[in-house]
């Protein structure tokens, strides 16, 4: 009797502790599977506008920049109250302007404000100011304008720009939470000729994506996305019309629409502590205590 009595109280205990391995898991897993149904339903605020003028894009591009902060001044390499970045490419040398390539880099190391470009094709180039001896508006003044003067951005021999973040003048990889863009000559936004604009997180998965609205010939159209609960952008890529520029004057395919950029705004990039880093930490010392309290028993 008294040996079945010790195994009841043993196995009891047995059975709490096992328990008590057996809750904790539980517990733990659920701030895993909570962070990741967070990122399933990210979304941004999406900002986008179009029409034949500055005008008709200036209130969508200023409510854009409202919303990443920042305020209206810029100190040096575009950066508004260290909260928000501009590249307007109007302070692009002519050293560094068509006909010559922009280096991919130039808005990090140059003029630090951690953009960092790639393409398929060969490299970018940014418009030649007037008088410098190369066409303005890369030779298509019928088809492009300005919306900020007289500078204006394309990727050469493909249509993909891939937009990758660093901390302002470093090799130290980041993320924004918002990007937007102006864009020339929009004539188009259906499935085969959009101008698409999207965002991938430090995973590579998709976090965003939407066509640009059409302008019409020499129109603007602007569009950025603003991250709503707490997203993080790692790379950036804008897909244009299957017509790219080769040269001042020569277009690949003069069949499609021809879309270049001006204006680029997002916000300062920055590195965050990894979603659900926090709670790791705290899964850990629950796990740890937990361990504790095992031992003890």
């Amino acid at each position: 009797m008294g040996d079945k009595t010790n195994k009841t109280i043993f196995n009891k205990r047995r059975t709490a502790v096992t328990r008590g391995r057996r809750l904790p898991w539980a517990l733990l897993c659920a701030p895993l599977l909570a962070g990741v149904a967070g990122e399933a339903l990210a979304g941004f605020v999406a900002y986008s506008a179009a029409g034949q003028t500055p005008a008709d894009i200036t209130p969508t591009r200023d409510a854009f920049r409202a919303a990443i902060g920042g305020g209206t001044t810029s100190a040096a390499n575009g950066d508004f109250g260290g909260v928000r970045r501009e590249i307007n490419w109007d302070g692009v040398p002519d050293a560094r302007s068509d006909p010559n390539l922009l280096p991919g880099n130039f808005f990090n190391v140059n003029s630090p404000r951690g953009a960092v470009f790639s393409t398929p094709g060969s490299g970018f180039l940014v418009s030649a100011n007037s008088g410098a001896g190369q066409a303005i508006l890369f030779g298509f003044p019928n088809d492009l304008q300005t919306f900020s003067a007289q500078r204006l951005f394309a990727q050469v021999g493909s249509n993909i720009v891939d937009i990758n973040f660093f901390l302002p003048g470093t090799t130290t990889a980041a993320t924004t939470s918002a990007f937007g863009a102006v864009f020339v000559d929009v004539e188009d936004n259906n499935s085969v000729n959009a101008t698409m604009l999207e965002f991938f997180d430090a995973a590579g998965a998709r976090i965003f994506s939407q066509t640009a609205a059409a302008a019409g010939n020499q129109g603007l159209s602007f569009l950025g996305g603003v991250a709503d609960a707490g997203e993080r952008i790692g790379r950036v890529r804008i897909t244009t019309p299957n017509n790219f520029l080769i040269s001042n004057g020569v277009r690949d395919n003069e069949q499609i629409d021809f879309v270049v950029m001006d204006d680029f705004i997002y916000a300062t990039p920055g590195v965050l502590p990894l979603p659900g880093s926090l709670g790791l930490s705290l899964i850990g010392l629950a796990l740890l205590g937990w361990r504790q309290r095992v031992a003890q028993a």
